[in-house]
């Protein structure tokens, strides 16, 4: 009868073990099915984790709160990991269990107590994926607001990056500018200190030449004097040679008249008397002509 009665209690035994392993192989599959949404989102994060890492390279100073959550995910992680291993290892030892109630009820008590701690970590587990479900929640809304927050400060980057090349641009022209200027004053100084010499040295030469105008003008003046006295003495000169020559021709037509009056009174010798008082006064005329 005690065989009996034992025989009864584990049969009931093993029907509420079968019952307790249908319940855990539902939360199994719930859990799984957890999982799998857990995965699901742990590869959305991983997506958003890897556009990040794109971004971190622009903006070094997120890089150390990004770091904190790519750990806290891998923390998380290893927490699944080890939650699945647990589970894995339970599910082995409840196997064990079931093959082993029949050597003794101690076996059976101990999986009883088992079972109800695995009950207890499948609670906790259930409630830890909650708490994980709600922090990816949280993260999701972070990394939003993050990615909100690195496109205005990638913009405000990109504008002061422009206003910054312009600036630089503008003030390479204008040091440019300034050192053409620089240069063009110095040229224009030596210029003008060479053009400042210059017009000494012709002011200077311009007086000279005034002066040598002066006297040239004086010398013009003079020898222009001097020719009109000269031209006057030339013209009262030919003047002169020109009544010395009618003179000298008038004599000369004179003194070939007297010569043929000479001729013509030597042959008349009767009247030499009359010739000698006639001959006197033309040698009167031959005085005048000397």
């Amino acid at each position: 009868s005690i065989i009996k009665k034992q025989k009864q209690e584990l049969q009931l035994l093993i029907a509420e073990l079968k019952e307790r392993d249908r319940e855990l192989n539902d939360m199994v599959a719930v859990h799984q099915r957890h999982i799998q949404a857990w995965e699901g989102d742990r590869h959305k994060i991983l997506t958003l984790a890897e556009r990040c890492s794109l971004l971190t390279s622009e903006l070094n100073d997120k890089n150390a709160i990004i770091k904190s959550l790519t750990k806290r995910l891998k923390f998380l992680e290893s927490q699944r990991n080890d939650s699945q291993a647990t589970l894995e290892n339970t599910q082995q030892k409840f196997k064990e269990l079931t093959q082993k109630v029949t050597d003794s009820s101690v076996h059976c008590q101990a999986l009883e107590e088992k079972n109800q701690d695995l009950h207890c970590s499948v609670l906790e587990l259930s409630l830890k994926t909650g708490q994980l479900q709600a922090r990816e929640q949280e993260l999701l809304t972070m990394l939003r607001l993050k990615d909100n927050a690195l496109i205005e400060t990638t913009d405000h980057i990109n504008e002061f990056t422009c206003k910054l090349k312009k600036l630089e641009s503008a003030l390479r022209a204008v040091k440019s500018e300034d050192f053409c200027l620089n240069r063009e004053q110095k040229e224009l100084k030596l210029t003008l200190k060479e053009l400042m010499l210059q017009t000494n040295k012709l002011k200077d030469v311009l007086s000279e030449k005034m002066e040598e105008n002066s006297k040239q003008h004086e010398e013009i003046l003079h020898l222009k004097h001097e020719n009109g006295c000269l031209k006057n003495e030339l013209a009262l000169a030919v003047e002169k040679a020109e009544r010395k020559d009618e003179l000298y021709q008038f004599a000369k037509s004179k003194q070939a008249r007297i010569e043929k009056e000479l001729s013509s009174l030597r042959q008349v010798q009767p009247w030499s008397c009359s010739c000698s008082q006639v001959v006197k006064p033309f040698s009167g005329t031959s005085d005048l002509h000397g």
